[in-house]
């Protein structure tokens, strides 16, 4: 296994971003390593706010896209169309970039994504949208080399925590901070779309890119990293057959937020309270990150086991109920604060789920997987949510498919570990 130095510390490196797996007692400790028992240790706050910048165009890029394509005339339907094709492309790019991590390193698959991803953003800038072809071709190019910074990262939390309880600590650090990216993205989009144009937010998206995947790429903890070596495997991270239903159940868990977006339009048309489409999706997130925060203090402490995730799945379908009642609109984010403060605990125990069943060496890639059935249940949400009348009924729905599939899954023993932490 390879030796390496992280600061003056020598530190044996993980072959994978294993999370805490089972085999791995966590330390003797009377609480969970706190957020900032997390951030304390060297390298962590940079990493972690670089990742969020190489990653805040997913949130800056569409709603940006949609307003540049009507800036220049073109329908709704086709701007949210070329928005779409943005948003679905990184689940084809995120697994390809996370298995070229796996096998070579991460700064080459990080930079390289970095400048596809801001190549194909500056020429929508300067270009514009109104030759639709080469819009499409941008953004779907855009969208594809979206660096695996999330990959990378999650795969660097074992080498530079002291233990299994800190690597959990980090999975829900990573999971609440996430949802500053789609809260942030879509604001920071529409105030340099206001005050300079939409073209400009694209520049913006293209110049975060750059920025946050050189820091990241740049820190000596991530250019020493390496996966162990391991056989050439077409399946890769999908080889365990318990890792395909989750990563299903995982398509509806991001469907419920897709379903969302869309319910909240129909809310607010159906209130005359045209703020509802956007504070919902914003108490959501915002709920998200408080829940987080909470369940670092309640999470087990051990590696969570299958019928943790069975029964976060179940409370996060359980709280989507309320929104069922008809209420007016401070009350449905009153209601819409239980499910998005489950959603985080929720991500984050899959999380440490999948990558415990990642097969050795295919850490980076798993978490591409993961990101790309988030994104495909997202988008699979948003078109369906509105044929089906946008009701909340629709995340409901989905949140019940996400925790039977999750039920109904029978979960062998994750591989082997072999990494010191």
């Amino acid at each position: 296994m390879a030796q390496a130095q992280v600061g003056d510390i020598p530190r044996t490196l993980p072959a994978t971003a294993p999370g805490p797996a089972p085999d791995l007692p966590a330390p003797p400790t009377t609480r969970p390593p706190s957020f900032h028992a997390v951030l304390r240790h060297r390298y962590c706050s940079r990493l972690l706010l670089a990742s969020l910048a190489g990653r805040l165009p997913l949130g800056m890029v569409p709603i940006a896209l949609i307003l540049a394509a009507k800036a220049e005339g073109h329908s709704l339907a086709t701007a949210s169309l070329l928005a779409a094709v943005y948003g679905v492309t990184p689940a084809l790019g995120l697994p390809v970039l996370g298995r070229m991590a796996d096998l070579r390193g991460l700064p080459l698959p990080c930079h390289l994504g970095a400048v596809l991803t801001a190549a194909a953003l500056a020429i929508l800038a300067l270009a514009g949208t109104s030759s639709l072809p080469i819009a499409f071709a941008c953004a779907a190019l855009a969208g594809a080399g979206c660096p695996p910074v999330e990959g990378g990262l999650r795969s660097l939390w074992p080498t530079l925590l002291p233990d299994a309880a800190h690597v959990r600590t980090a999975y829900a650090l990573d999971s609440s901070t996430q949802e500053i990216v789609y809260v942030t993205g879509p604001a920071i989009a529409i105030a340099a779309a206001t005050l300079l144009s939409p073209t400009a937010a694209l520049a913006l998206a293209a110049a975060a890119t750059l920025a946050g995947t050189w820091v990241f790429a740049t820190a000596r903890p991530v250019r020493i990293w390496r996966a162990i070596c391991r056989r050439p495997d077409r399946l890769g991270a999908l080889r365990p057959p318990a890792m395909r239903p989750l990563l299903a159940a995982l398509i509806f868990l991001g469907a419920t937020i897709g379903a969302l977006d869309v319910a909240g339009i129909v809310a607010s048309e159906k209130h005359d309270a045209a703020w509802l489409a956007g504070a919902l999706p914003a108490t959501f997130s915002a709920a998200g990150l408080v829940g987080g925060a909470l369940f670092v203090r309640v999470q087990p402490t051990t590696a969570p086991r299958p019928r943790h995730l069975i029964a976060l799945a179940a409370l996060f379908t359980a709280c989507w109920l309320p929104m069922l009642a008809p209420a007016p609109p401070v009350v449905i984010l009153l209601f819409a604060m239980l499910p998005g403060a489950m959603f985080v605990p929720l991500l984050t125990v899959a999380s440490l789920t999948l990558t415990s069943l990642a097969p050795p060496g295919t850490s980076t890639e798993a978490v591409g997987w993961l990101s790309s059935a988030m994104r495909l249940g997202l988008a699979a949400g948003t078109a369906l949510a509105g044929p089906l009348g946008g009701h909340f009924s629709v995340p409901l729905l989905a949140a019940a498919l996400c925790a039977l599939l999750l039920t109904a899954r029978t979960a062998p023993a994750p591989f082997p570990k072999t990494a010191t932490l």
